[in-house]
């Protein structure tokens, strides 16, 4: 599953768009790359129901923010994107590829 599949199941999972996501983090105190994932994960676990996987991609933005590694980006391994940047304002304002 491609990091931005991820993000568009966590948005369809919770309501949230992974933007909104990510500023709610950053109010819990979940902000920047030195953050642990640990209680991250916890916290959407618990009030999301989230698993790891999904909680490890959101983790990755909340760390790193939308950008991704250009290696996955139109190879053909299980986590390709379509781009080195994720969108995070929700699939219906999505660009078409």
């Amino acid at each position: 599953m491609s990091f931005q599949a991820y993000l568009d199941t966590i948005e369809d999972k919770t309501g949230l768009t992974p933007r909104q996501l990510v500023e709610i983090a950053g109010e819990k105190g979940f902000a920047g790359p030195s953050v642990k994932a640990g209680p991250v994960l916890e916290w959407l676990k618990e009030d999301y129901g989230l698993g790891r996987g999904h909680g490890m991609a959101l983790v990755h933005v909340i760390k790193n923010g939308p950008r991704i590694d250009s290696k996955h980006v139109g190879s053909s391994g299980v986590h390709r994107d379509e781009s080195d940047t994720l969108w995070l304002d929700g699939k219906a304002s999505k660009p078409a590829p």
